[in-house]
C-alpha cells in the first residue's frame, strides 16, 4: 500500500532507526507523558485489552513519532504508519483499516490535515470497530459495513487548534510534548555519541544543547554536522573548539538560530516594528 508503511518503511533510515530508543524505560525527558504511559500501558496489558487511542501533540522534533512506536513495543504489537495528507479516499483508509491484526497501533502523523470524509469514517472506527462504506451512488448506492478488530490510533500534530473537537473527544489519552531542558539534551547528546562510537567532550556537549532550541532533532543533526567537522581535521572526539568552529560555520548562533530565523526576526522588528504581523506577509522579509 502506498500510503502506509511499516516499521521498517518508516525507519528505512538506518541511523534514525539506531537513534530512536525501543522503550519508555531508554525515553529521555517528556517524564510526566512516560508515568501515564507505563500506567496506561501495564493496565491495557494486564486486561488483555488494547491500549486507548492516544494524541500527542507538540512542536515538530520532540518525539512524537519515537512514543508511537514504543508504544507499539510495548504493548508488543505491531504498527502502521501514514499521514493526513496521504489519505485522500476513503479507500485509502478502509485499506490500512483493514490490515490491521488484533491490538496494532495505526499511528496517523499529521493528523489534522486528514480530509473530513475521513475524519467522519474514524468516528466509528475509534468508538466502534467498524467502518461503513458506501458502494455506488444514487439510488443504487448500498453501504457495506466492515468490522475490525479492536487498535490503538495514535494520532500527532503539531497543531492541535486544528483538530476538531469531535475528533478530540474520541481520544482517550491527550498529552502535550514539551521543550526539552538542557540535562536532556546533553543526555540525549552523550547518547547519540555512543552510538555513533564518537566521543564528544562535556563542555561540547553542553554548547550544543544550548544550540539546539530545546529539539533532539535538532541536537541529533547538529551532532552529525559537528562530527563532519571533527573527522575532516582527524580529530577522534567532538571539543568545545571544534562545536563552536562547525555550528558558525553552519550560521547557528548561541541561541540556536540560524540565518532564516533571524530573517524573520529582523523583518518582525523593522518592517512590522516589533508586530503583529501575518505569516504571508512576515515570509516575505526573508527573499
Amino acid at each position: 500500500m502506498d500510503n502506509v508503511m511499516d516499521r521498517k518503511m518508516i525507519d528505512g533510515d538506518e541511523v534514525e532507526c539506531t537513534l530512536r530508543p525501543q522503550s519508555l524505560k531508554e525515553y529521555v525527558g517528556q517524564n510526566e507523558l512516560k508515568e501515564m504511559m507505563s500506567v496506561f500501558i501495564h493496565t491495557a496489558k494486564l486486561r488483555n485489552e488494547s491500549l486507548d487511542h492516544v494524541l500527542l501533540y507538540g512542536p515538530p522534533g520532540l518525539g512524537k513519532t519515537t512514543l508511537a512506536h514504543i508504544i507499539a513495543n510495548e504493548m508488543n504489537t505491531g504498527i502502521k504508519v501514514t499521514t493526513g495528507p496521504a489519505l485522500s479516499r476513503p479507500g485509502d483508509l478502509a485499506s490500512i483499516l483493514s490490515s490491521l491484526e488484533p491490538g496494532d497501533v495505526l499511528f496517523i502523523d499529521e493528523i489534522h490535515r486528514i480530509p473530513k470524509v475521513i475524519e467522519e469514517i474514524l468516528y466509528s472506527a475509534m468508538e466502534d470497530f467498524a467502518i461503513d462504506i458506501v458502494m455506488g451512488k444514487d439510488s443504487a448506492a448500498t453501504t457495506l459495513r466492515i468490522d475490525l478488530p479492536p487498535f490503538t490510533l495514535v494520532g500527532a500534530t503539531t497543531r492541535f487548534g486544528d483538530l476538531t473537537a469531535p475528533m478530540r473527544d474520541r481520544f482517550g489519552i491527550i498529552h502535550q510534548l514539551k521543550y526539552y531542558n538542557l540535562d536532556e539534551l546533553a543526555t540525549i547528546i552523550k547518547r547519540t555519541s555512543r552510538i555513533f562510537n564518537f566521543p564528544i567532550d562535556d563542555d561540547a556537549t553542553y554548547e550544543l544543547a544550548r544550540r539546539s532550541r530545546g529539539t533532539p532533532r535538532i541536537a541529533n543533526r547538529l551532532f552529525r554536522r559537528i562530527r563532519d567537522f571533527a573527522q575532516y581535521e582527524n580529530l577522534d572526539h567532538i571539543t568545545i573548539k571544534t562545536t563552536d568552529y562547525a555550528l558558525n560555520k553552519l550560521d547557528i548562533d548561541k541561541a540556536g538560530l540560524d540565518v532564516t530565523d533571524r530573517k524573520y526576526l529582523y523583518g518582525l522588528i523593522e518592517r512590522f516594528k516589533g508586530g503583529p504581523a501575518g505569516l504571508e506577509a512576515l515570509d516575505e522579509t526573508i527573499y
